[in-house]
């Protein structure tokens, strides 16, 4: 399982939209047969790959795969059958499948006789593809949501003016970890006020290839020339106020896994106040500004007593002298006893 583990890790391998998985096939003297991964949408999965590599020497055998065998047909026929027709005698999965669409592989192959056994390194698998995993088992995609402020927590100096309260390397990082994800959101506010681009740059400035999904929440009517809205990459508006509605529809209708959420203090609070922030990125400046908007809106807490409170899971130093950002990861909330009787005003 360690081996199928590095396969699926494999260099190079997309991290969206299919999850990365890993096989090995070992030939009934105990040795190994066959070895593969998956590659990537459209390709073969990890035991087709594992399955060919091995040949006759399958029969009979063990297949060891970090994610229970698929049991439908999309792109490519169900792996459950062809590790049927190989005549495999033993299945060994790490972690079964979330994905209600393709679940169900341990029993279809149960049912045909073959031996199953699962949640060997199950942590170990679950942490190749988390936002992956995550997305299926709660109906929505992870959400990360990323902010820069002053030291005194300030997002824009009280005459608006917010660029750059980062620093370049730090917006550069940024750039780094939109990459990660397959979804970027923002409400129709910062739009209308910092006409952002919203795309992924290497550290050439050039645009990647492969850009995340743009995505605009809110009601309002917007200005089609705005840059959100132009051809670097795909652009939807969601005309909703509500983060879970939106959130939803990302994973039901978009098949969206990862969202990083860089909307203001209105739509952050409304997103916090639903629960719906399951990790926070900030870059702070050394920068004291006295004044300002504020980096978050009204949580309606009245006392420190109330605080959401924040584990923080890593810290580094992005940048030297004069442009060094202090890049916070955050998770794991706590407390906050929140007032969701009044919403925060409309995105």
């Amino acid at each position: 399982m360690e081996r199928a583990l590095q396969l699926a890790a494999s260099p190079g391998v997309p991290l969206r939209p299919n999850p990365r998985v890993g096989c090995v096939v070992i030939a009934p003297d105990g040795t190994i047969a066959g070895e593969g991964y998956h590659h990537g949408a459209g390709t073969p999965h990890a035991e087709i790959e594992a399955l060919k590599d091995a040949g006759d020497r399958a029969r009979s055998g063990v297949a060891v795969v970090t994610l229970e065998p698929c049991n439908h047909t999309g792109r490519t026929g169900p792996c459950t059958e062809a590790l049927i027709d190989a005549g495999v005698a033993k299945v060994v999965v790490a972690q079964r499948d979330p994905n209600p669409i393709a679940g169900g592989g341990l029993e279809a192959l149960a049912a045909a006789g073959v031996e199953v056994e699962h949640g060997l390194l199950v942590d170990d698998a679950r942490a190749l593809n988390p936002a992956w995993t995550f997305a299926h088992e709660n109906g929505r995609p992870f959400v990360t949501w990323k902010f820069a402020s002053t030291l005194d927590g300030r997002s824009a100096a009280r005459d608006g003016t917010s660029r750059w309260v980062s620093s370049l390397p730090a917006r550069r990082d940024t750039h780094a970890l939109r990459a990660l994800c397959d979804t970027m959101l923002i409400g129709t506010n910062t739009v209308e006020v910092d006409d952002p681009h919203l795309t992924v740059r290497d550290a050439d400035d050039q645009l990647l290839a492969d850009q995340p999904l743009r995505v605009v929440m809110g009601e309002r009517d917007l200005d089609p020339e705005r840059r959100v809205f132009d051809d670097a990459a795909e652009t939807v508006q969601l005309r909703t106020h509500s983060p879970l509605e939106a959130l939803t529809t990302l994973y039901r209708d978009y098949d969206r896994h990862h969202v990083f959420f860089e909307g203001g203090p209105t739509l952050a609070a409304r997103f916090l106040k639903a629960g719906l922030v399951d990790e926070v990125v900030t870059y702070v400046a050394p920068l004291l500004l006295g004044a300002g908007k504020s980096a978050v809106g009204g949580l309606g807490i009245h006392t420190l007593s109330m605080a959401m409170r924040l584990e923080i899971t890593d810290v580094a130093v992005i940048g030297e002298g004069s442009e060094a950002n202090v890049r916070l990861r955050l998770t794991r909330f706590q407390g906050a006893h929140l007032d969701t009787s009044a919403e925060p005003g409309g995105a």
